[in-house]
């Protein structure tokens, strides 16, 4: 028999003595439901939070076994600010958003927020709005002026999965060679003459990788033709509480009022 079934009738075969038991009864139970209520929401508000993030700099990459970029300064900023101290994992990026997805309790950084994705999480931002345009070798004979002329192309060389290439995707690209597993290879490939035509990264992000490369920014071209714009978050998952969203929420403020936050964008230019 169930608890439940067994407080039932004794509630009420003790209803033929007195109604006034039956109320000091009933009283008793509902006070010890809501304190276990309590008590589990309280346990619950204790567990730490995992944070998940990817190699994709210069927002958040690692180097020589330190984990930087301007979005993992921000994050860090943030919870010196709020007096959290939660575990950071590097996952590749299909693991990481889908550790974010199924996982509670989950904060992931850095996200684009697009309406695809924009009630499946909740927000912490905005951190910054990016562009991303493409890029071709400086003195390449291509005439491109238009969406158009991108989708005559032969080919278009952009990375194997993520936004860029599924906004590419949706606005009927059909050239799309998505060999490339790592933002650099893009470069490496564009470089060496085996792709015509790149689109992957930021302005910031094509800086770094050409930075890393040691090739100057005016062996490329950007093709002045925006493909994407959206600013970047701290993404939370589903079931994270509102009261840790508005905490960071305001640390962000906070750092942006200070001129903290501008000074954080402002070592990755």
């Amino acid at each position: 028999m169930l608890a439940s079934e067994y407080l039932t009738q004794l509630i009420w075969v003790k209803s033929k003595e007195g109604q006034d038991f039956v109320m000091r009864l009933s009283t008793s139970f509902i006070a010890a439901s809501l304190l276990a209520a309590s008590t589990l929401c309280m346990a619950r508000s204790t567990v730490p939070y995992e944070i998940v993030t990817e190699e994709w700099a210069p927002y958040n990459y690692t180097c020589e076994g330190q984990l930087k970029g301007l979005s993992t300064d921000i994050v860090m900023a943030i919870m010196a600010l709020t007096g959290d101290r939660f575990p950071i994992h590097v996952l590749p990026s299909l693991r990481a958003g889908a550790v974010l997805s199924r996982h509670p309790r989950t904060i992931m950084y850095s996200l684009f927020r697009t309406e695809e994705r924009n009630s499946s999480y909740k927000w912490v931002g905005p951190i910054i709005e990016e562009s991303v345009f493409p890029y071709k070798r400086r003195g390449a004979s291509l005439v491109i002026k238009s969406v158009d002329d991108l989708k005559r192309l032969k080919r278009i060389t952009c990375r194997h999965a993520g936004v860029i290439p599924a906004k590419l995707q949706s606005m009927g690209f059909e050239n799309l060679d998505m060999a490339a597993t790592e933002s650099i290879q893009l470069y490496r490939m564009l470089l060496a003459g085996h792709a015509d035509v790149i689109v992957g990264d930021t302005e910031l992000g094509v800086r770094y990788y050409l930075g890393v490369l040691g090739v100057k920014q005016s062996q490329l071209e950007k093709i002045p033709i925006e493909v994407f714009r959206s600013s970047l978050y701290i993404a939370f998952s589903a079931d994270s509480d509102d009261t840790t969203i508005k905490a960071w929420q305001k640390a962000l403020l906070q750092l942006k009022a200070s001129g903290q936050l501008a000074q954080i964008q402002a070592r990755y230019q």
